[in-house]
């Protein structure tokens, strides 16, 4: 399917770059910026998994399968609904991969504590970096669903739906991996004032 031999084309030395049906896109516009945002999520899940890999095997491998359904995404992203004809299918996301992701978002919150508070960004390092993680995908999810309501663009519905469940998958999982350490980092309103 991919086949690089060569890094760099100088095709991007204008400003733009190339959607996978073939037309070429300032590097500022919207759906790239959507599908670069995709692409740091991801980034930021595979520093996550430098540190689940030794809390959990089990969050790890979920973490795993996400980063292989991120460049789905930005596949599916970087492919723009057409009127014409393409040469190949255009991959997109499915909702069986949604479907997925939510069994696993209920299988890791099955057994935690109801919240009683916010939750602040920290405790093991995997779950520190799985919020961030988290922020970073929520930013992509502003950007998809901007994209989705710009006159003339399409983002499908699995894909927006994929994007607010992996959050929310992020947000499980760091609850999940502090609950076996010494718990969540909770939020004391006023604390320090």
């Amino acid at each position: 399917m991919v086949k690089l031999n060569r890094i760099y084309t100088r095709t991007g030395d204008n400003g733009t770059t190339g959607l996978t049906s073939g037309p070429r896109r300032p590097k500022f516009d919207l759906r790239v910026a959507a599908y670069g945002t995709v692409d740091e999520t991801n980034a930021c899940v595979g520093l996550a998994r430098l540190h689940a890999a030794g809390e959990d095997a089990l969050v790890d491998a979920m973490l795993g399968r996400i980063s292989n359904d991120l460049f789905d995404l930005g596949a599916d992203l970087s492919t723009p609904e057409t009127d014409k004809p393409l040469a190949f299918e255009p991959l997109r996301i499915v909702q069986a991969q949604v479907d997925r992701i939510e069994a696993e978002i209920d299988q890791l919150n099955a057994d935690l504590a109801p919240l009683r508070s916010f939750v602040l960004p920290g405790g093991t390092p995997a779950a520190t970096h799985l919020h961030l993680a988290r922020t970073v995908s929520r930013r992509a999810e502003r950007l998809m669903t901007e994209l989705a309501a710009t006159e003339g663009e399409t983002v499908g519905a699995p894909a927006l739906k994929y994007i607010n469940r992996l959050s929310d998958f992020l947000f499980v999982a760091s609850r999940f991996l502090n609950a076996k350490a010494a718990g969540d980092v909770l939020w004391v309103p006023g604390q320090n004032r």
